[in-house]
């Protein structure tokens, strides 16, 4: 996940709901739906300023808000591992196809990050407690286990994955576009009241979290390939 990638999804989702689209499915190209943050990011992350870190942070809170408030059915078709971000980006869809071998991980805290954003959409999906566990722990899960959490509709096998996905937006276009707009929009009309504030607390934190001692260790650890040597024992 690199801020272009970001830009990029938030342009084809506007576009989308700017020409009426009937439907949107997003999948990955290659042996993952999307593993993270890109490598060459984290590499310029340490040297960035608060006011860069803030920007990152609305960036990447406007790409989930834009997809979970879009006017027109999602579909995630996880041919791949989803972390971190890419966790985020699969299960904020409207519907969540996964294939067996895919993983999931809201790896955050493994590095010293805070999965701020994501965190307000996953409690809202599958409670508290759930939560606490995913964000807090950083390990990966199965589709199975997503399945379980509501995170994920269907485990499809990998050469039924992008036709399933689209027999699946087949069946939706048989339903009034205007009613699967507006019950679009009543749903996220009932959360807004919660979600807006969560997110503002949300970015706060993600753009603080960058200045601190751990983040910078974390990235160091990653790139390195050590374990990090956390400031503070526990």
């Amino acid at each position: 996940m690199t801020q272009e990638m970001q830009g990029e999804l938030i342009s084809v989702m506007e576009e989308s709901a700017a020409n009426r689209c009937c439907a949107l499915i997003i999948t990955g190209a290659g042996d993952a739906f999307c593993s993270g943050l890109d490598l060459a990011e984290l590499q310029t992350l340490r040297n960035k300023t608060a006011a860069e870190h803030r920007t990152d942070a609305e960036r990447l809170a406007r790409l989930f808000v834009t997809l979970y408030e879009l006017p027109l059915p999602t579909i995630a078709a996880v041919n791949g591992p989803a972390i971190a971000g890419g966790t985020g980006l699969a299960t904020l869809c409207d519907f969540t196809l996964a294939t067996p071998g895919t993983r999931f991980g809201y790896t955050e805290v493994r590095i010293g990050f805070v999965p701020a954003i994501v965190s307000a959409y996953l409690s809202l999906q599958i409670g508290d407690k759930r939560c606490r566990d995913l964000l807090l722990t950083g390990r990966l899960f199965g589709p199975q286990e997503a399945l379980q959490l509501g995170l994920v509709n269907e485990i499809v096998e990998a050469d039924e994955l992008v036709p399933r996905a689209f027999a699946l937006a087949k069946s939706l276009l048989a339903n009034s576009p205007q009613s699967l707009t507006a019950t679009k929009a009543l749903l996220a009309a009932q959360n807004r009241p919660w979600l807006d504030a969560a997110i503002v607390a949300a970015m706060e934190s993600n753009a603080q979290s960058r200045d601190a001692a751990d983040f910078r260790e974390g990235i160091a650890a990653f790139l390195e390939k050590r374990k990090p040597v956390w400031h503070k024992k526990c």
